[in-house]
């Protein structure tokens, strides 16, 4: 797992228990997850098809500095799947899992549409 993305916890990304809103974090994976496909693929045209169980391990709070970490599952015809762990960065104690993270290649009608990327000629070092 390679961790990429920092984030800085801020007042607006608390919920009522002045923690981490577990929406916000889900939204920067989404995010960061979906960049990585798509450099991956070498395609702005994917989509999040699929995210498994989310382990909500522990919390942050305001001040926290966390990094969000992919690593690189599967590759299928249409699709390209991750896991994901976000982390404390100084403490390196786990915030959240996600096992599975699916996004699929599509056309301009939003139809899955194959990639052309195996594991022969996807590139996994860069980001």
């Amino acid at each position: 797992m390679k961790f990429y993305t920092r984030k800085l916890i801020k007042p607006g990304d608390l919920n009522a228990r002045n923690t981490l809103f577990g929406g916000t974090l889900l939204k920067w994976i989404d995010e960061e997850a979906g960049i990585y496909a798509m450099t991956k693929l070498d395609s702005k045209q994917v989509v999040t098809k699929y995210i498994s169980e989310i382990n909500f391990i522990s919390s942050a709070k305001q001040g926290d500095v966390i990094e969000i970490g992919l690593g690189f599952q599967k590759v299928g015809r249409t699709s390209i799947s991750f896991s994901c762990e976000v982390r404390n960065i100084f403490s390196k104690k786990s915030i959240i899992q996600i096992e599975k993270i699916v996004f699929v290649h599509v056309d301009s009608d939003g139809r899955p549409k194959p990639h052309g990327k195996n594991l022969n000629n996807i590139n996994l070092s860069k980001k």
